[in-house]
Parts: structure tokens; C-alpha cells; sequence
């Protein structure tokens, strides 16, 4: 059924849905292809655990900070002239980044890969929101695009691992600029420009005063042993970014077309869409990105093998989408975005007895990863799905740029979350071992959560218990993903309609028109 309504597509919108699948990849790629060499950057940059997280967060947090800017953007000035615009950027930052010599150069070109990423995402809903209008033609166009996705994402481990073995960690950077020249010549020729008539006036004090206050939440929870929220400078962010957002808010329901409606929270199915999308990254990607360091420093896994294990929790992300989708159709979103948290919960569960068994290995993992992997195909292109569906078309930027930033949000959140939480579970674990304070050992809980168990042997530790200790912190942070997904799940079961989708459009629209 899916390959007759695929070949009535007309080749325009099928050249459209390239570059957006393009697009969708290279993203995937960039958010999981980079902790597979991050062991290798620890080393070569050289670069410490905080840096470590930088080069993941600069990129979310660049693309989380902008990318309810960018749907606004994209809506007032045209999403194909956009996430064109997107696709040059993104290419450029790509090559900077794979000529970098240095840790603080990394990171700065990755918060530009951010900035890009972002144009490019919130025009990517929009772009299939506006050309796949006929609803079987939208199903098959956005389970297209989330088997894609899921693509990028579920293979970057194991693609970074690859480029390691037979190139160097460059690589993984510089690959971006042949695809980008590739998607830039199919969205010239296939993406059909459009945007919102009524975006007269762009809401810039919303743009900064998000930015200013995700990027302030996000960088206290990274530097939090060296900037306590106790002192003076961790007072000062802490309240600059409480005001930035309190501002965010009552700008946002003032301004006339505001770039984040909070009127949208009306329609429940949306809202529903938004804790979904939250869940995800309060467990399962943040996850990914801290897992491959286990992998390699506990269970000795080479790179390749590390991705190849990986693999197990992502490759069900590209298979479920399509029956997630015919699932959406028939049982609406209260039922299968729910079930898909509780079904990442339950696979974190399972991961977590399975870390604590005495021979933990891929097999003992690998249950809990193809539950887990369930879960987010389950809940990945539903969530993007209902958010826009729930909406009027011509509010599509906006409302990709409001769940995409749900998404972006919370995952620069939790992958500061997750370090704070790894790393605190191995100084509780160094503390009952050496007997030593927090502040004194935070500097080697740092080293032991990059992966360097050798720095344990500085003070006496053998690298089989600085092994067991990083184990033990890794538990934190699976449990951690179980409780998030699980207390997720109930508000998004809470949040939505009990009835399908499709039934309440209109009710939706016209709350939002109001």
C-alpha cells in the first residue's frame, strides 16, 4: 500500500522529499556519529570531560537556542529560501570542523553546525506539511522522512566507528559537505517555496530571551562543580536565565503573532505531541550519546563494535515508523505516544538490571535496547505528526519550530543532565573508596567519565575498580532514562484526546485561529 501511494507521489515532491530526507540524515549523523570519537578527541584535541560535552552541546544547544527563531524565520521570509540557506551553512561549519585543530575551535564550529542544523530542521515539517497536503500522501511522506531520520541517527555510531577504523575522526565532519551539495541541488529543483502570509513582523525579543535562557540553564548544569549555583556567578545565571524566560513568557503573549503560541497548549493533542517529544530526549538520545563510553571502557568494545551495539537500540527506529504511523491513523495519538514512552521505559528498565548483572555483555544488553529502540519508533513521527496536524497549515513553521524545539530543548538539557548524574555517581562511588570529599575528586570522576579509567591509578585505584565505579554511575543514568520516560508517559497520556486525531482539526484549528 505504502509503495502504490509512494509511486502516485508526483517527482517534484518526490525531489523534495530527497533533500529533506537528505537534510534529515545529516542531522541524524551529526547528533550520533560524534560520541563514537569522542574517546579519540579525549586524546588527539586533546580535549577533558567538560570539553567532551561541549562538542556534543554546542550543537544542540545552538540548534535548541534558534530554532524556534528559525520556524519564524522561515515562516515570515519563505522555508525554501531558509533551509537553502541551512544547507550552505551547515556545509561551511561542517569543513571547519573537520579542519580543526583544537578543542575550542571544535566547539565553536559546532555551535555554527548548530545554528544551521536549525534552519534546516524547522523547515523540514514545514516543507512536508505544505507540499504533502492529501493525507494517505502526508503518512507516507513523514514515515518516509522518520525511517530516514532514524537512519542517520541509528547508524551514526556505527558510521563514526567505521570512518575511525579505515580514516581519521575528520572524516565524520567532512563527509556533510558532499551531502550538502547533493541536498542543496535537490531543494533547489524539488521544495516549492511557501510561508506564512500573516508573519508580518518578526518577534526578535522572543528569539533572545529563549536563547539567553536555555543557553544559561544548559551551561550551570555542565559547569556545575566549578560554578555552583551557591555562589555569586551561579546566582547570577541561575536568575539571568529565570528572568530571560519569565520575559520569554510575557512577550509571548503579547506580541501579535508570537513565534511561540502558548495558545497552542489549548489543543491537547499538541500539548500530548510536546511531552512525547520531551520524553524521548529526556531519555533515549541523551542515552545514546553516553553509551558508547561504556561500551568501550567497561566491556572493552572496539569502535566498530561499540556502533554495531548500538545499533541494536536504534535500528527498530527505522523499522517501527510505518506502523507507528497506520497506529496514529486508527487509535489516535493518546494511545500510541503513551505506549511508546512506556515502551522506552520499559527497555531502560531492562538495560539497567542487565549493567548490574557479573557478566554483562551485548547479548544481556541487547533486549533492553531493541525494547527501548520500540519505544522511540513508537513515538518519533507520531509526536512530529500530531504537533503539525493539530494546527493550521499555515502555522506549520511555527509548529515545527515549537515541537522541534521540545525536542532540541530538552535533549541539550539531558545530555547535561545525564553527564551531571554520571559524573556524580562515580564521586559518590570514588568518595566511599578514597574517603575523600566531592571537590576533591571531581577532577578524577571527570577523567573516569571520559573513559580514562588509567587515571584512577594516580591515586591508588586499579582500573577494575574504576571499571565497577563507572559502572555504577552508568546505572544512575539508565535509571535516570527509565523514571523520565516513565513520568513522561503519564503526562502525555494525561495531555491528549482519547479520540482520534483526525475527529478534532477543526476544534484544534480554531482554538488556534482564536
Amino acid at each position: 500500500m505504502e509503495c502504490k501511494m509512494f509511486a502516485a507521489i508526483s517527482f517534484k515532491n518526490k525531489i523534495a522529499l530527497a533533500a529533506v530526507c537528505l537534510s534529515a540524515v545529516m542531522l541524524g549523523l551529526e547528533i550520533t556519529s560524534v560520541p563514537s570519537i569522542l574517546p579519540t578527541l579525549k586524546d588527539l584535541l586533546p580535549a577533558d570531560f567538560q570539553q567532551l560535552q561541549w562538542i556534543m552541546n554546542a550543537y544542540t544547544l545552538a540548534m535548541c537556542s534558534v530554532l524556534v527563531a528559525m520556524g519564524a524565520l522561515a515562516d515570515r521570509f519563505g522555508r525554501k529560501r531558509i533551509f537553502v540557506a541551512g544547507i550552505l551553512v551547515f556545509a561551511v561549519a561542517s569543513f571547519i570542523c573537520g579542519m580543526a585543530s583544537s578543542a575550542p575551535v571544535l566547539i565553536a564550529a559546532r555551535f555554527l553546525q548548530g545554528l544551521s542544523a536549525a534552519a534546516m530542521l524547522s523547515c523540514q515539517v514545514a516543507v512536508l506539511s505544505h507540499q504533502f497536503q492529501n493525507g494517505p500522501e502526508r503518512g507516507v511522506a513523514f514515515a518516509t522522512w522518520g525511517i530516514v531520520f532514524g537512519l542517520g541517527l541509528g547508524f551514526g555510531p556505527i558510521v563514526g566507528g567505521l570512518i575511525l577504523e579505515f580514516a581519521s575522526w575528520e572524516w565524520v565532519f567532512l563527509i556533510h559537505v558532499l551531502i550538502s551539495v547533493i541536498t542543496l541541488i535537490l531543494a533547489k529543483k524539488g521544495v516549492t517555496e511557501s510561508s506564512d502570509p500573516h508573519a508580518v513582523k518578526m518577534d526578535f525579543a522572543g528569539m533572545i530571551t529563549l536563547s539567553l535562557s536555555v543557553f544559561g540553564l544548559v551551561y550551570l548544569i555542565i559547569q556545575s562543580h566549578e560554578t555552583s549555583i551557591s555562589s555569586n556567578t551561579g546566582l547570577a545565571i541561575l536568575l539571568g536565565s529565570i528572568i530571560s524566560f519569565v520575559l520569554f513568557v510575557i512577550i509571548e503573549n503579547k506580541v501579535q503573532r508570537p513565534m511561540f503560541d502558548f495558545q497552542a497548549f489549548k489543543v491537547r493533542n499538541f500539548s500530548g505531541a510536546l511531552f512525547g517529544a520531551s520524553g524521548m530526549n529526556f531519555s533515549f538520545w541523551p542515552f545514546v550519546i553516553y553509551f558508547p563510553i561504556y561500551l568501550q571502557s567497561v566491556l572493552g568494545y572496539s569502535g566498530v563494535m561499540s556502533g554495531l551495539t548500538v545499533l541494536a537500540l536504534t535500528v527498530p527506529t527505522i523499522v517501527v515508523p510505518p506502523y507507528a504511523e497506520r497506529m496514529l491513523m486508527k487509535k489516535g495519538p493518546g494511545f500510541v505516544i503513551p505506549l511508546g514512552l512506556f515502551t522506552i521505559a520499559l527497555g531502560f528498565a531492562s538495560i539497567w538490571l542487565a549493567i548490574g548483572m557479573a557478566s554483562t555483555s551485548w547479548m544481556t544488553l541487547l533486549p533492553g535496547c531493541v525494547l527501548a529502540g520500540i519505544g522511540l519508533g513508537l513515538t518519533n513521527t507520531p509526536v512530529t505528526n500530531t504537533a503539525t496536524g493539530s494546527l493550521p497549515p499555515e502555522r506549520a513553521g511555527m509548529a515545527s519550530g515549537m515541537e522541534f524545539s521540545a525536542r532540541m530543548i530538552s535533549l541539550a538539557v539531558n545530555i547535561a543532565i545525564m553527564g551531571y548524574v554520571l559524573v556524580k555517581g562515580i564521586a559518590e562511588g570514588l568518595q566511599d573508596t578514597l574517603g575523600l570529599d566531592s571537590t576533591q575528586v571531581m577532577p578524577l570522576a571527570d577523567a573516569i567519565a571520559s573513559g580514562n579509567l588509567s587515571a584512577a591509578e594516580s591515586v591508588g585505584i586499579s582500573q577494575q575498580m574504576a571499571s565497577e565505579i563507572l559502572t555504577s554511575g552508568f546505572s544512575w543514568v539508565v535509571l535516570y532514562g527509565a523514571i523520565s520516560a516513565l513520568i513522561l508517559c503519564i503526562a502525555a497520556a494525561l495531555a491528549c484526546e482519547r479520540k482520534n486525531q483526525s475527529a478534532d482539526d477543526g476544534e484544534s484549528m480554531s482554538v488556534v485561529a482564536e
